[in-house]
């Protein structure tokens, strides 16, 4: 399955670069435990293909609305600026 993602770089608050994954994935169960297995997965493989990783996050609908899920710092500067576009897709 070919998940797409979004890999972006952004200057930290505190000065520096923090380059995110985000993926548009959730696991099937949705549960907290399967999410974060599914997103550790996914990071992995972003790494693997050669893409620096500092934190990533899943984002996918829930209730009619985008939901996110991953590194606290990261999910709250999606929530504010929202899914970013799509650069790459990966093998899941």
């Amino acid at each position: 399955m070919k998940v797409n993602l979004a890999h972006l770089r952004e200057r930290a608050r505190s000065g520096g670069w923090i380059n995110f994954a985000v993926f548009d994935a959730r696991s099937s169960s949705g549960t907290r435990d399967d999410n974060v297995r599914l997103l550790a997965q996914l990071t992995a493989r972003a790494r693997s293909a050669n893409l620096q990783v500092d934190q990533s996050a899943l984002a996918f609908m829930s209730g009619g609305r985008v939901q996110f899920f991953g590194s606290p710092p990261l999910v709250e500067y999606l929530s504010k600026s929202g899914v970013p576009g799509w650069t790459h897709t990966i093998e899941a």
